[in-house]
């Protein structure tokens, strides 16, 4: 079952399954590729941003930019 980054606050592991959109480019520069596991370290009270750690380096993404990636 997947869902988009953007709907999970809680910390913990999950792989990404697709990236999608407008931001899909710039989110695939920095690392984030389908199959790659993502640790989600915090979230800002209102949620946003959302902070990840992936490839060894922690990374902070908007609400934009978290609802392309889809995750299982």
């Amino acid at each position: 079952m997947s869902t988009l980054l953007s709907e999970h606050k809680q910390p913990g592991k999950k792989r990404i399954i697709n990236i999608k959109g407008a931001n899909a480019p710039r989110l695939l520069e920095m690392g984030l590729l389908p199959g790659t596991t993502v640790e989600i370290i915090r979230s800002a009270p209102l949620g946003f941003p959302i902070e990840i750690k992936v490839r060894g380096y922690l990374l902070t993404l908007r609400k934009e930019e978290a609802e392309c990636v889809e995750i299982e």
